[in-house]
């Protein structure tokens, strides 16, 4: 008799391999802080600027004045215009009393009505231009870049000023898509910023309505959770957060 074949040891099952990071996971994520509200502010009207209080860099309160032209011409066409109005209201006054007397016609009458309510509207039509004479702060701030200098003229639609809302310091980034398992509004994190060395305690504001199918990411808004005089916007780091499976 032959000898018998001996059974071969199963093979065994290899083991499953975790999940390999992805290369956005790899990299270093980086931000900019960023303020929470900017604008430009431009001129209304075509005018010289008279004076701008606040200097580059300043700070301001909400309804604080930023801008001051030079506004006697539009002063001026009030005044007429409200003489006007002074005229013409009597003028239509003594006519309605002529009426009652039969002594004028109904067409004069009409006219003189016409012509106060005329006087009237260009009064309004003044005080609405001489109100684009001062621009207030929208919000407290600071002045970014002064776009403008005292005594230049201003053509209506120029800008003049760039302001920020710098009372809190917002940060935006990509992170993978695959970290909405973890990662929410309450989440909180560091940020080393480039500028002072230092690293400084964030919170997840938002995340973005949708995922970037290509890159498979998400952008992220946080904030900077704190009060950090040496911080301005435009510094920029690196934010340390990564996923529960790296660390």
């Amino acid at each position: 008799m032959g000898a018998h074949a001996q059974p071969s040891a199963p093979t065994p099952m290899p083991k499953p391999k975790a999940a390999l990071p992805s290369v956005l996971e790899q990299r270093e994520i980086r931000a900019q802080l960023a303020p929470r509200r900017y604008t430009t502010l431009a001129a209304e009207i075509g005018a010289k600027v008279q004076r701008l209080p606040i200097t580059e860099g300043a700070a301001f309160r909400q309804g604080q004045l930023l801008v001051q032209f030079d506004c006697s011409l539009p002063q001026a066409q009030l005044n007429k215009a409200q003489a006007g109005v002074d005229a013409t209201e009597k003028t239509w006054k003594a006519n309605q009393r002529l009426a009652e007397l039969n002594s004028v016609g109904k067409v004069e009458l009409d006219v003189s009505q016409a012509e106060w309510n005329k006087a009237r509207a260009e009064v309004s039509a003044n005080r609405s231009l001489l109100s684009k004479c001062q621009i207030t702060a929208p919000y407290a701030g600071r002045v970014a870049e002064q776009k403008i200098r005292e005594q230049q003229y201003a053509q209506p639609g120029q800008p003049l000023l760039d302001i920020i809302d710098d009372s809190l310091l917002e940060l935006e980034f990509l992170v993978p898509s695959r970290w909405l398992t973890w990662l929410n509004q309450a989440t909180e994190f560091q940020v080393r910023i480039d500028e002072t060395g230092k690293a400084y305690p964030a919170k997840v504001q938002r995340l973005a309505a949708r995922v970037d199918p290509v890159s498979q990411s998400i952008k992220v808004n946080a904030a900077i959770n704190g009060k950090f005089p040496e911080l301005i916007a435009g510094m920029s780091g690196q934010v340390l957060l990564r996923s529960p499976e790296l660390k």
